[in-house]
């Protein structure tokens, strides 16, 4: 592989439009040629991406199992782990090392399936020489307590946070640290600054005058009353068409087999279809769906990336989150996550999501305002993000 390209990695495929925002926008900032490795290429070819970035599919041990067992021998012998990553990202690694390897952060390190994967990858690239860098992350403060994670990422040559709740815990986390430890920065998620892309909609959705839901099977799994969110959910719909003349558009942002919005937005439409006020939105790019969202007049989300959408369009915004990510950004925008963030672990009665909806329906104004006073700058700083990158590269040229 070529040395003047910088590599992207540690991207899940675009399927999860999250994924696909941050990459499209992060793209749109830096001025070098990007190579991203994708756990699912042909996936990514579906959106965004193709235009913006040369991308590469993983060899995948599942579409190869004599390779998987050689490679799993291979291991059990020389305790090497890094040669999975070294099969896996294929040229990436092999021949003149790659300058500059940036891991597509978001909240990967919050979940534990992922833990060894980043390790790998981080440890892969860093025996060839190439500088890493961990962008746009989020982690859970306690997670810095756990020896492997903090050995990893002190591995990093940058580290850059998406939010305060983060980037104060890592600082806290270079103090305690004997010995080298990462540059640690905090700019706000790429995908603020994402333009979106308008395209028809569907008959029903009212332009200024729609509540935008967006619902995913990760929140029900978060769940601790069985059954709560789905409940909340449709609870807030009652209220909605109850005691406003509002539609409401049912928007999914991620749409993996194994993790698809449109299957718990399936079971809301079927409940409230007949209304004649609730509508579907159709699977479409990152751009596409912030177009859709932008032309809400309120956001109830549960996606990361979807709320980024809402919040960057100034659409006045509940989020019904689960961690670090959502009370960060929430905090960094409004001082606070009271009435901007409702945990799903704390719900226990249907009406609690209503009743939060309802609070910013009479605080619409002020949310409103707030949002269209903020998001310049915040916009501007979120652009600190591909200026690193830019920098970054400057250097390891001149290496």
């Amino acid at each position: 592989m070529k040395t003047d390209k910088i590599v992207m990695y540690m991207h899940a495929g675009s399927g999860n439009h999250g994924c696909e925002a941050i990459v499209n926008s992060l793209c749109r900032m830096i001025g070098e040629k990007v190579v991203l490795i994708s756990y699912f290429g042909e996936e990514d070819k579906k959106y965004s991406l193709p235009e913006l970035c040369e991308i590469r599919g993983e060899r995948r041990f599942q579409e190869h199992r004599l390779a998987h067992a050689l490679y799993y021998v291979y291991r059990r012998l020389t305790g090497d782990g890094e040669s999975f990553i070294r099969y896996r990202y294929g040229d990436v690694l092999r021949g003149h090392a790659v300058p500059l390897a940036i891991s597509i952060g978001g909240d990967n390190y919050c979940y534990d399936t992922m833990l060894g994967d980043l390790r790998l990858a981080n440890s892969a690239f860093n025996q060839r020489g190439t500088r890493t860098v961990l962008l746009g992350c989020s982690i859970e403060p306690e997670s810095l307590e756990r020896e492997d994670i903090v050995r990893d990422l002190m591995k990093y040559h940058t580290i850059i946070a998406r939010e305060s709740i983060t980037y104060g815990a890592l600082k806290e986390l270079t103090r305690r640290w004997e010995g080298e430890d990462p540059r640690i920065l905090c700019f706000p998620d790429p995908a603020f600054t994402l333009p979106g892309k308008e395209r028809p909609l569907p008959e029903g959705f009212a332009p200024g005058n729609t509540v935008g839901i967006n619902v995913s099977p990760m929140i029900q799994e978060k769940e601790e009353k069985a059954g709560i969110t789905m409940e909340s959910y449709k609870t807030l719909i009652c209220f909605i068409l109850e005691r406003t003349d509002m539609q409401i558009a049912l928007i999914p942002h991620v749409v993996w087999e194994r993790n698809d919005d449109r299957k718990p937005i399936r079971e809301l439409y079927e409940a409230f279809r007949d209304t004649g006020r609730v509508v579907r939105i159709s699977d479409g790019t990152c751009q596409e769906l912030k177009g859709d969202i932008g032309r809400c007049r309120f956001f109830v989300g549960a996606r990361t990336h979807a709320t980024i959408a809402a919040y960057s369009s100034c659409v006045p915004t509940l989020v019904v989150g689960y961690s670090v990510k959502a009370r960060g950004i929430a905090r960094d925008l409004f001082g606070q996550e009271e009435n901007y963030v409702l945990p799903v672990q704390s719900l226990k009665r249907p009406d609690e999501l209503a009743e939060s909806f309802s609070w910013l329906l009479s605080h619409e104004k002020t949310v409103k305002g707030r949002l269209m006073e903020i998001m310049p700058g915040y916009q501007k700083r979120a652009f600190g993000t591909g200026e690193e990158v830019d920098r970054l590269w400057e250097e390891c040229s001149r290496r």
